[in-house]
């Protein structure tokens, strides 16, 4: 029986990976599977070695640090010393499990990572890194395949996850009645992050705006997402003032029925875009994290919309421009500005163009099998 371990460190790569494996056991179901995820790996059978709630949280303290050292420890002690898989699958999550690889590839274990670090947006020089230690990239973007193998790494373009994953548009009257929402206003919704420094940096400004943009405009109504990945107590927290109804457990549905979004960035960009919903992105953190940042992009954009289609779709308010007046701006743009709401409704469509329509899931798993010549096809 053939043995594989998944690491993933987020709980969206917990979902991409629940759709591998299920992939994966249409091929072969006696395949063993074991790994570190959440819920979604774990409903699909896989037995966790740990849970990503320490992994997923950021920082530069010593104790989060510490946790992901401890934790990696564990995990390579385990793999080499006890489990011994016949491959290893990384997913995302690019600090950790690039660390990672460089102990499994001493150890002589496989390694496959999809949805592999964005080398292409900033700090390139993890591209040797992956070389040397990975056996195949699946990456997930058109244009990531020819980098890779300019480099001379083996790859295999999948497609983006999103694309076979998203769920239908949800049915606008039906998602009101369930939640309140009065039929006869338009909807903005505002996704503050999944990170609870990003609740911190955030909240409060995006509160203050919709406060702002209600009183100007009473044909307006506001809808706050929650991070399913959040506890309560700590959403809670940064909800204070807000007035707003909250909704938890359906970003899609909520993506799909608003007629604007004021958004954290992140992969809810993307799937916003895939809904053709129109949307800014408005992003601010710690300073010093930004001034790295800054050091190491190499890109001009932060979006994934504006990535893909290397151009100015989607407005970016970032850092000290993160302010009432021109979130407020942008918002009423694309509510109120005809022409200018028709061409970025297009123009986001252009982008959903630009994405293969593979099954990203079916994908990996077909060259996760044939790395371990399983022979049932899909």
């Amino acid at each position: 029986m053939k043995k594989i371990f998944i690491i993933t460190g987020e709980y969206s790569g917990d979902i991409h990976a629940s759709h591998v494996v299920r992939a994966l056991r249409a091929i072969s179901p006696d395949i063993e599977i074991e790994g570190v995820g959440g819920d979604n790996l774990k409903a699909e059978g896989v037995r966790l070695f740990s849970d990503q709630k320490k992994m997923g949280k950021v920082g530069l303290s010593l104790g989060i640090i510490s946790d992901h050292i401890i934790l990696g420890k564990k995990i390579v002690d385990y793999l080499t010393q006890e489990y011994k898989p016949d491959l290893v699958l990384l997913i995302d999550y690019g600090a950790f499990n690039l660390n990672i690889s460089k102990f499994l590839k001493k150890a002589g274990i496989k390694v496959l990572y999809y949805i592999p670090p964005q080398v292409w947006a900033s700090r390139k020089w993890r591209i040797h890194t992956i070389k040397k230690n990975v056996d195949e990239v699946l990456c997930i973007f058109p244009f990531e395949k020819a980098m890779y193998e300019k480099y001379g790494i083996k790859t295999h373009y999948c497609g983006h996850p999103l694309v076979s994953q998203l769920a239908a548009r949800a049915d606008r009257d039906e998602f009101f009645e369930k939640h309140n929402l009065d039929k006869s206003k338009k909807l903005v919704s505002i996704f503050p992050g999944s990170r609870e420094f990003e609740l911190k940096y955030l909240m409060n400004v995006f509160i203050k705006t919709a406060l702002e943009l209600q009183k100007k405009h009473p044909d307006l109504q506001f809808c706050i997402s929650h991070a399913p990945n959040l506890p309560d107590n700590i959403y809670n927290k940064y909800l204070k003032k807000s007035p707003f109804p909250v909704v938890k457990g359906e970003n899609q549905a909520l993506l799909s029925v608003s007629d604007a979004l004021i958004l954290a960035s992140g992969t809810v960009a993307l799937e916003a875009c895939l809904y053709q919903t129109p949307m800014i992105i408005a992003y601010r953190g710690p300073w010093l994290f930004y001034l790295i940042y800054l050091l190491v992009i190499r890109i001009n954009h932060v979006s994934l919309p504006n990535i893909i289609a290397n151009k100015d779709i989607v407005p970016e308010i970032l850092q000290g421009d993160v302010r009432v007046d021109k979130i407020s701006y942008e918002i009423e743009k694309l509510l109120y500005d005809k022409d200018y709401r028709a061409l970025n409704i297009s123009q986001l469509g252009e982008v959903k163009e630009l994405l293969s329509d593979k099954n990203s899931s079916k994908e990996a798993a077909g060259v996760i099998a044939e790395f371990l010549q399983l022979n049932k096809s899909l």
